[in-house]
């Protein structure tokens, strides 16, 4: 979503840090391109203003202008800035009141607050482990409330028995009973969205909040939708009282304003974003590994927690012992291009390593990405269980009918295959090195050698382990160095970091896997 901003402020602010000292008109000009660059953001103008005021005010004093690293002092405060106005501390959604606690879902038409009722309802559940039960309250669009109940099939949330004829008071009313007498800890009310903001339907929402008494009343808003979103915060909070809001479509190709802008001008902090249409596709809202991502600093922490809720340790565990030993055939490789795809593909990966920006959009040029890695799949997936384990077996007709069967064509499996050749020689490689890779990572997460089985949960970590681990993983001062010989496989003309590659857990500790031939992105 901060794409194009984070490509902005990264480039304004690096040639800060190539100036080996700055003056009081350098960090003024680098302050109007900022400006520029939020402006086209869409972030609103008076949180611009703010923004750059604060900037201003801290980066011009003597101790900044005088130090021996000027530029890095000011990337340091602008991330602080950006931290500020994104809320500081992030805030989860509060549960401390007596049971069942009402929830207000609240927002306008379209702007997914079914969808996102249900993702939260499935969170608490399987997170929080606690007894959840939804309600909807639209009684004006059609079939929202068998939405809702399909929903809650899907996710395993009971939902309200739909009763024609109540209306949205009677249905609160009801579920907040119900909810008391089947011993529920949450009960979600799914209000009616409006296309605008509409003041009969904004009274409805005024008398069920006086009804139930919510302990939070969240505002879903279409991150897409930019300063309107802005607006609606500023509507729905004047006329209900919002405590939190739900940013929606955080996955799109949004210019970033509205994450930046809420906060500053509602006061209310962002609770959770919602980064893509599947019901498990949301996440807790974090300023400080926001506004790391924005500047291109990454964010390995939530990789790490990514990582360890998509992680099977079984598998894990299975594979690391395999590959200690060398060992590495073609359904290791679809098991980690899958691994790849459930912690957000290729650039979702890349987005959140430190110094990992220049490479991701060399990536992207040169066709690596998210479509190359499904149809690598499909290959593998034509093939028999013998082919997988022995691919010496593949000979020129085996592999006409894989690619007749995948999609491909024969030229592609033969790169497939050479690209698992050389993964393979790279898992034999790192494994006899002591103290390499795969035994830094197997002995940082309790394993004795090989790739992580089990992570630990970042979120149980006190701040000094989790620095720990950030030091360990590379956040703050480079990513570890790789193995001799460069980084495996990178398409022609894709340069990483000077001596650093990222190593990911799950990721048979190399890396990106096999990207050398790009053999199933664009056509050159």
């Amino acid at each position: 979503m901060f794409g194009t901003l984070s490509d902005r402020l990264s480039g304004i602010l690096s040639g800060l840090t190539r100036r080996g000292s700055l003056t009081e008109e350098d960090v003024n000009a680098a302050l109007r391109e900022v400006r520029r660059a939020l402006l086209e953001a869409d972030v609103a103008l008076e949180v611009v203003r703010s923004f750059t005021d604060k900037v201003r005010e801290r980066a011009v004093g003597a101790e900044v202008l005088k130090s021996i690293t000027p530029g890095q002092q000011v990337i340091k405060i602008v991330n602080d800035v950006l931290i500020e106005t994104l809320g500081g501390e992030g805030e989860s959604i509060n549960f401390d009141a007596v049971p069942p606690v009402p929830v207000l879902m609240v927002g306008l038409q379209g702007s997914g607050k079914t969808t996102s009722t249900a993702k939260i309802a499935k969170r608490l559940t399987e997170r929080h482990k606690k007894k959840v039960l939804m309600a909807s309250l639209d009684t004006r669009r059609p079939a929202a409330m068998e939405q809702l109940a399909i929903l809650g099939q899907q996710v395993g949330v009971q939902t309200l028995p739909i009763v024609a004829g109540q209306s949205a008071v009677q249905i609160a009313r009801r579920a907040v009973e119900a909810a008391r007498l089947g011993g529920y800890d949450v009960v979600m009310l799914d209000t009616a969205g409006r296309v605008t903001l509409d003041d009969t339907l904004m009274a409805e929402v005024a008398e069920v909040k006086a009804a139930t008494n919510p302990h939070e009343v969240l505002l879903v808003a279409d991150a897409l939708t930019g300063q309107d979103a802005v607006n609606t915060a500023r509507a729905f909070d004047a006329r209900v009282g919002l405590t939190g809001i739900v940013l929606t479509r955080m996955d799109g190709d949004s210019r970033g304003g509205a994450a930046l802008s809420m906060r500053a001008v509602t006061g209310k902090p962002i609770k959770l974003v919602g980064i893509g249409e599947k019901v498990d596709e949301l996440d807790e809202f974090h300023p400080s590994r926001v506004a790391n991502r924005i500047l291109g600093m990454g964010d390995i922490v939530s990789l790490v927690e990514k990582a360890a809720q998509t992680i099977d340790a079984t598998q894990a565990q299975a594979t690391a012992q395999r590959m200690a030993k060398g060992q590495f055939d073609l359904s290791d490789m679809r098991a980690q291009l899958q691994q790849m795809e459930k912690m957000g593909g290729i650039g979702g990966v890349m987005g959140m390593l430190p110094g990992m920006k220049q490479a991701q959009s060399q990536l992207a040029n040169a066709g690596v990405g998210d479509t190359m890695f499904k149809r690598m799949i499909a290959a593998i997936d034509s093939m028999t269980p013998a082919e997988r384990k022995n691919p010496d077996l593949l000979k020129n007709s085996r592999k006409k009918r894989i690619a007749a069967g995948s999609g491909t064509s024969a030229e592609q499996i033969n790169k497939l295959l050479k690209m698992h050749r050389g993964m393979a020689d790279a898992m034999k490689m790192m494994s006899k090195q002591k103290g390499g890779m795969l035994g830094k990572l197997g002995s940082m997460f309790g394993l004795g050698g090989g790739l992580p089985a089990g992570m630990p949960d970042p979120s149980k970590m006190d701040p000094a382990q989790l620095a720990e681990l950030q030091k360990q993983l590379g956040a703050g001062g480079g990513l570890p160095s790789m193995p001799p010989g460069g980084f495996p496989g990178l398409p022609k003309g894709v340069t990483p970091p000077a001596g650093m590659m990222p190593k990911l857990p799950g990721l048979g500790g190399n890396g990106l896997p096999g990207l050398g031939s790009n053999p199933f992105g664009k056509k050159k």
